[in-house]
């Protein structure tokens, strides 16, 4: 684990969010988004094959492999054992804090309202997820927070598409997205490499703000 959580949010515009059911559909859709440009591969835990799938991924040239939805410090234990370089949850409580903490894993945690992200930087964080972004107000809410918390980033995740990403990294607190669509479920089932790449290629095509270079 020697990349900060704030390198690898900065590694690409899109971090894929990835439902695996199993490893060889898992392996071709790494390949495939490796390729297309998008190397930082989330993972999350709500599959039996997810665990696997993280120590399988894990060793592929080039991957920035991490366990998403985690959801307890049992869990975060797992996916480190199992090769995860970062670990990413929707929410937070005190014990999955202490756990990351204490492990020392870069962490993304989920945080819906400013007082959360402010109670997290007591902590020493400044990167966190904002879920479910769409729901939670979309980009004139997380604009509206760039200003009265100037150090903090967010990578936006949930309701992020092709169509509005670009909107999202335009934000100056915004240092990626989170999205499945550049893996969409039918394609990973179908094991569509092909599509999965070239939508790979257009997502690590997208601008951010100047702030993240």
């Amino acid at each position: 684990m020697n990349k900060s959580i704030a390198q690898i949010v900065s590694i690409a515009p899109v971090i894929p969010v990835l439902v695996l059911e199993d490893i060889e559909s898992a392996l071709i859709t790494g390949e495939a988004l490796i390729e297309g440009g998008l190397p930082v591969l989330e993972i999350t835990l709500r599959t039996p094959a997810a665990l696997e799938c993280i120590r399988v991924l894990s060793k592929l040239k080039g991957a920035v492999v991490g366990a998403g939805t985690v959801l307890s410090p049992e869990q975060l234990a797992a996916a480190i054992d199992a090769g995860a370089s970062f670990a990413v949850s929707p929410g937070v409580t005190p014990r999955l804090i202490e756990a990351a903490v204490r492990a020392r894993v870069p962490y993304l945690p989920g945080v819906a309202t400013a007082s959360e992200a402010m109670a997290l930087t007591e902590l020493g964080l400044t990167h966190f997820k904002f879920f479910p972004a769409e729901a939670l107000g979309g980009t004139k809410h997380l604009a509206s927070l760039a200003s009265p918390l100037p150090h903090i980033r967010f990578c936006p995740t949930g309701g992020i598409t092709k169509e509005n990403a670009k909107n999202w990294l335009a934000l100056s607190n915004v240092c990626c997205v989170g999205g499945s669509w550049v893996a969409p479920a039918d394609a990973i089932r179908e094991r569509d490499a092909r599509r999965i790449t070239s939508l790979a290629r257009e997502a690590a095509a997208l601008k951010r703000s100047a702030s993240f270079g």
